[in-house]
């Protein structure tokens, strides 16, 4: 180029840039280098006067800033990055609302879980617990001395056995739970510890046949409408924990009056659980004062590992003990897998939407190849240029990931407070459950910002690679 072309179009450049606070002259070549912020003073070589400036931004910003507004000519690459934080805002506005609803989902399933079962399974290998009382004492004493284990709430004996329920209309299986209405913890939701002492208590039992009082039977909504029962029915109830008789086993029986019904939400409890008393269970069961197992209810449901184990070490062998974790783990496990799946799979729509970002840089980069050489000539480094279309892609970036991670909280709430998607009868629940947690925007949002950042790795480090002789000459 001619040396008055190239003095003409700087001081094109020095006039333009005084407009906006921007000195691009020999004396002020550090403030592209970025040495000078805030107020400048510059001499003036010749009349000897200074001139005084502020720098609002970086020289990068600045660029990038001006890089984005597009022009006539530039109209293209600028739909290009306005499609990208469309991408990014619809990739993350969906993770957050995708991965809000699985949350939601596990809290549910969590909490209708607690709601029939504790927290801790306290048993002894032969099958029976023999000793209950000492063993509840450690228990109790344990939570008096040990400072780290005092949030448990209630210790209590249950029962467990098969059985099967005789009506007018037929005879169906069941799962049976002999409870203590006693125990000070509501073992069945929708019951509050009054109401079983009131529907189970000692009160209600008749170990007398000829008494005109049944001990009262809990069970679960769906058994109840399979075997045709309601409120106020009589039925049998029938142990394989029978006596032997001269003719051979002979199953226990006990007749017993419906007294509620529960449905906890989970179908395979609503279709199979029933309640009675603990001393009706094990009078049934033929088990004398033995018990089944020791239920552990704790204030705090993640931290009933820790609790399990110091209750294993305080009554040792031959007593073991599972907390709700572990009994469930299968349905927690595939919970956290579609969780994890879900996210690998949405974040493709991120990184679709970061391959529009690095297509945009890469054309930005061609389109701009003279302009790069020229703040090379005057004394911009290779990695002053890189910042430039960094920051492009990370205003991009971030501008995408703002925007639909606000989307999506707001989609999150208007689906919990107005619930106007209902499920299929098919499913437990009857809306979308929703549960926004902090972590999970905060590492979605996380995540977004780094693919849109690795994008423009790339194209910048291109942009830093331009020769300023070659793009002048042939750019």
């Amino acid at each position: 180029m001619p040396y008055k072309s190239l003095k003409e179009s700087h001081s094109f450049q020095q006039s333009e840039s005084s407009n906006n606070n921007i000195c691009y002259d020999h004396q002020c070549s550090a403030d592209i280098k970025g040495e000078h912020k805030g107020n400048n003073t510059v001499s003036d070589g010749q009349s000897g006067m200074k001139h005084t400036f502020r720098l609002p931004l970086s020289f990068e910003f600045v660029i990038a800033g001006r890089y984005l507004r597009a022009r006539r000519k530039e109209g293209f690459i600028s739909l290009i990055s306005m499609l990208s934080v469309a991408g990014v805002m619809v990739g993350v506005m969906a993770l957050v609302v995708v991965i809000a609803v699985m949350s939601g989902a596990e809290t549910e399933f969590r909490e209708r879980i607690l709601g029939v079962e504790p927290h801790i399974l306290v048993m002894e290998y032969s099958g029976m617990f023999n000793n209950y009382p000492d063993a509840e004492k450690k228990v109790l004493l344990m939570e008096r001395t040990a400072a780290s284990y005092r949030d448990i709430i209630s210790v209590s004996p249950l029962v467990f056995g098969q059985a099967m329920i005789r009506t007018s209309s037929g005879m169906s299986g069941a799962v049976l739970r002999g409870i203590d209405p006693e125990s000070g913890i509501s073992m069945i939701k929708g019951y509050s510890t009054d109401d079983l002492k009131k529907l189970l208590g000692e009160d209600r039992l008749a170990l007398d046949p000829s008494s005109a009082a049944f001990p009262g039977i809990i069970l679960g909504r769906e058994l109840a409408r399979n075997i045709g029962v309601k409120e106020g029915d009589k039925i049998i109830l029938m142990s394989t924990g029978g006596i032997l008789s001269p003719v051979g086993h002979m199953p226990s029986m006990k007749r017993f009056e419906v007294v509620g019904l529960f449905e906890s939400g989970m179908y395979e409890y609503d279709t199979s659980l029933v309640y009675v008393n603990i001393r009706s269970a094990q009078s049934l069961m033929g088990m004398g004062s033995r018990i089944s197992a020791m239920g552990v209810w704790v204030d705090d449901i993640y931290g009933a590992s820790a609790v399990k184990d110091a209750i294993v070490d305080t009554l040792d062998y031959p007593y073991y003990a599972r907390d709700w974790m572990e009994i469930n783990q299968s349905l927690f496990s595939a919970l956290k897998l579609e969780k994890t799946a879900m996210f690998v799979i949405l974040t493709l729509i991120i990184l679709v939407a970061a391959f529009n970002i690095a297509s945009a840089l890469i054309m930005m980069v061609m389109e701009k190849t003279r302009d790069i050489a020229v703040f090379k000539a005057m004394g911009a480094t290779d990695r002053m240029v890189r910042k430039i279309f960094m920051i492009q892609g990370m205003i991009i970036g971030l501008s995408g990931t703002v925007m639909g991670t606000v989307t999506g909280v707001i989609v999150c709430f208007l689906l919990k407070k107005y619930e106007f998607i209902e499920l299929p009868a098919a499913y437990p629940f009857s809306t979308l459950p929703v549960q926004l947690e902090a972590a999970d925007v905060i590492l979605i949002a996380a995540a977004s910002f780094i693919i849109c950042l690795v994008s423009t790795l790339y194209p910048s480090y291109k942009a830093s690679r331009t020769n300023p002789v070659e793009a002048l000459r042939y750019g």
